[in-house]
């Protein structure tokens, strides 16, 4: 949520709205989904090339170990998905649309803030690393987060300005007010504080005539917020005459923020100031008007959820007017953030948005290479319980089970219909499916992606989904994927091992100190902050992404048959893209691995996996390629298009063999590839 203009007015104004606080010795509930995007966006992180999640998990741990010094025991609450009324749809594809403006702007050289794909993962990841409490919602968070904050009696820490019309018994910290970074000391002790700024709302009542708090959600309905957004409401504020009081230069940037908070004074309560505001608008559009303002204004009440039995007791129950029947097991995973909120809107809206990343635009956009894995994952949820089914579902004529898909095309959006894969009739009902064994599972995940598990016998656990994963990607990217692309993404894949390496006490008795050798190596490797960004490499990184991320979903909705990988250390954007350009002119990857065997070693168990399943051509000497691929490629066919096709229902699952079969013939073999030398 948000309200248009609020944040920057009070800001504008925080000598009469805000106090001075020194944090300490205290509970803070945050806002999430607020925290993961500032402190990415605020920490000097590179925003071109897909995210340097390990960065971004060393500035997350600073923040929490700030927080920890201060002895400020942080709860984090995390939005979930979109609720059954999907009343935020225009106000999410508004947002899609800018978000491809931004990432186009990125990607020729210009600003805009685009969240790398994985950031919410990595996010949680490391909460569960720093033991830091969180929960899921299983909607919006805000009201769960103001009933929480009210119930322990602790401010909210965000940067959404709905919590200025909420009525927090501790306030409100904006986020860019929080210095976490310069933790001082109070005088005389070694007790240590966050300066911080916070904001109550009886202070701004106050300023303006003492104002019925009650009056605030209508002020937020009429200035704008995310689920209001009526032309009809600017035939009032063009009729009513909006007082602005003693406007200095400041006031006039906020005319109707300023201008409706004065007009809404003069009222009692908010009866009052509704009727009149519908007294200004036709009067065949005034009770629709008024159902959704006072809909709207629901939204700031109490929330019917009590996370505070989450957090004591493990249990949250989910609110009536959200759940459609979800089993026990999936509500669970959801809270817990095992399961991503892309879950819950397809489940319950058949309906999911996907995420435009720093890409070429020119290209069809990345996501389409896991469309067959996103089958599967619609092909399991669509068997969900008849209760959920009744939502949205049964007022429809029978067909074929589909899900629609709001995605990026050029610099726009458009929704796509997709068909859910047919599954055989033991993975038939969700409820379960945690039943099934690990082996079925497994099989389920290992086929999806392409993958053959004896494969993937000599890569350690936790790299065992990254590897699968990237063998789907190299068996559907497009003709622009390269050996080095390839090369780069497994070198990168090696910094978790390394660190633990480093760590180690054997790295220099029985390495030399080779692992902190080749880290350092890899760390000079990255691209510096300007350099010029490849397309072609920017889009096939994108791609692989996109698979993770659906590999991702698809292993939690299964109850993760493959160990989930560490994604804090799986992933660096810059060096990635800065090891493609070495190995384009200068170091080869011999030459990198040299100073360390065990990482050498590591490294050929990872690329062997991968050779089996890339084509042929591949491998290829510059300049060679394979006659029906070059063909392809003048045609602007991906090979992820020609080996699934155009049309969506492009497999289906045979019970007999107990594997997926193309409906469609390969025009690609797989051929033994060349050893790397």
């Amino acid at each position: 949520m948000g309200i248009r203009g609020l944040m920057s007015f009070v800001e504008d104004h925080s000598n009469e709205f805000f106090t001075d606080v020194k944090l300490r010795d205290t509970k803070i509930i945050i806002d999430g989904y607020a925290l993961f995007h500032r402190l990415y966006f605020n920490s000097n992180l590179e925003l071109r090339y897909g995210g340097d999640y390990d960065s971004f998990t060393d500035v997350v741990q600073k923040f929490f170990e700030s927080l920890f010094a201060c002895k400020i025991c942080p709860y984090v609450v995390l939005d979930g998905g979109c609720d059954i009324s999907d009343k935020k749809l225009n106000t999410l594809k508004d947002r899609a649309r800018e978000k491809i403006q931004m990432a186009h702007s990125l990607s020729v050289g210009g600003g805009g803030y685009v969240c790398p794909l994985l950031i919410r993962e990595v996010f949680i990841q490391v909460l569960i690393k720093l033991q830091v409490c969180f929960v899921q919602c299983f909607s919006e968070a805000d009201r769960d987060i103001m009933t929480l904050a009210n119930h322990w009696n602790c401010p909210v820490l965000s940067s959404d300005s709905d919590f200025c019309i909420f009525d927090l018994k501790s306030g409100f910290c904006p986020l860019n007010g929080f210095q976490w970074r310069n933790m001082n000391t109070i005088k005389g002790t070694r007790d240590s504080y966050i300066p911080a700024k916070c904001f109550f709302l009886d202070t701004l009542c106050c300023h303006f005539g003492n104002m019925n708090k009650t009056l605030l959600p209508l002020f937020a309905v009429l200035c704008g917020n995310d689920h209001v957004n009526l032309p009809v409401m600017e035939t009032f504020l063009s009729k009513v005459r909006l007082p602005l009081g003693a406007a200095s230069s400041k006031g006039r940037r906020h005319h109707r923020v300023l201008g409706l908070l004065n007009w809404l004074s003069r009222f009692a309560d908010p009866t009052e100031a509704l009727d009149s505001v519908l007294n200004h608008l036709p009067k065949k559009k005034r009770g629709t008007v008024k159902a959704l303002l006072c809909s709207s204004m629901e939204e700031y009440l109490q929330a019917q959820g009590r996370l505070q039995d989450f957090f004591q007791h493990g249990a949250y129950t989910c609110p009536d007017t959200w759940n459609p029947g979800l089993p026990p097991w999936v509500l669970a995973a959801l809270a817990r953030g095992q399961l991503s909120p892309f879950i819950s809107d397809a489940l319950v809206l058949r309906r999911t948005i996907l995420h435009t990343q720093v890409e070429n635009m020119q290209r069809p956009n990345a996501h389409r290479i896991s469309l067959p894995i996103r089958q599967v994952i619609y092909g399991l949820l669509v068997n969900a319980p008849p209760h959920v089914r009744n939502v949205a579902w049964d007022a429809l004529p029978p067909q074929p089970p589909t899900f629609s898909e709001v995605e990026r095309i050029n610099k726009n959006i458009k929704t796509s219909i997709v068909n859910a894969v047919e599954l055989p009739k033991d993975h038939s009902d969700l409820s379960k499916l945690t039943e099934l064994s690990l082996a079925s599972r497994q099989m389920l995940l290992l086929e999806t992606l392409k993958v053959k598990q004896s494969l993937l016998d000599p890569v350690p656990a936790a790299l065992k989904l990254p590897v699968a994963v990237s063998c789907y990607w190299v068996q559907h990217a497009e003709a622009t994927l390269k050996l080095h692309h390839l090369q780069a993404l497994l070198l990168g894949m090696l910094l978790g091992p390394l660190r633990a390496m480093v760590s180690s006490p054997e790295e220099k008795a029985v390495r030399g100190g080779g692992a902190e050798a080749l880290r350092e190596e890899l760390r000079r490797a990255r691209a510096p902050p300007g350099t010029r960004l490849d397309l072609d490499t920017a889009h096939v990184f994108c791609q692989w992404q996109c698979c993770l991320q659906m590999g991702l979903y698809l292993n939690q909705l299964l109850s993760t048959p493959l160990p989930e990988p560490d994604l804090t250390r799986l992933y660096s954007g810059s060096l990635v893209h800065g090891l493609c350009r070495q190995l384009l002119t200068s170091a080869s990857v011999e030459s990198l691995l040299h100073l360390c065997p065990e990482a050498q070693q590591l490294y050929e168990h990872l690329f062997n996996a991968t050779r089996s399943c890339a084509p042929a051509e591949l491998f290829l000497p510059k300049g060679r390629l394979n006659p029906k691929r070059r063909k392809q490629k003048k045609s602007g066919i991906s090979s992820s298009e020609n080996r699934v096709g155009t049309t969506l229902n492009t497999r289906s699952w045979h019970e007999g063999s107990n594997r997926f079969e193309l409906l469609m013939v390969e025009t690609l073999e797989n051929e033994a590839a060349p050893e790397l030398k």
